[in-house]
């Protein structure tokens, strides 16, 4: 019973460029992609020089306190 009233139904008329987002959908979306990547990219080079900087502040920090006389 429940199969028949399935197949009664007519699919619905839809026009199919209404319902997809298109070249400028397709363009948003790659222009967003590329632009979260550049972001990502920047993202990683800052923290590796942060990182860097603290690197070379500890061992900055290390020789300035071995070569400290003891008087």
């Amino acid at each position: 019973m429940l199969w028949q009233l399935r197949t009664a139904t007519p699919p619905p008329k839809v026009d199919p460029t209404l319902v997809s987002p298109g070249v400028w959908g397709f363009v948003i979306t790659a222009a967003i992609m590329v632009v979260v990547i550049l972001l990502i990219i920047d993202m990683v080079r800052r923290m590796r020089r942060v990182n860097y900087r603290a690197e070379v502040r500890q061992r900055l920090e290390a020789e300035a306190s071995t070569e400290e006389p003891t008087a």
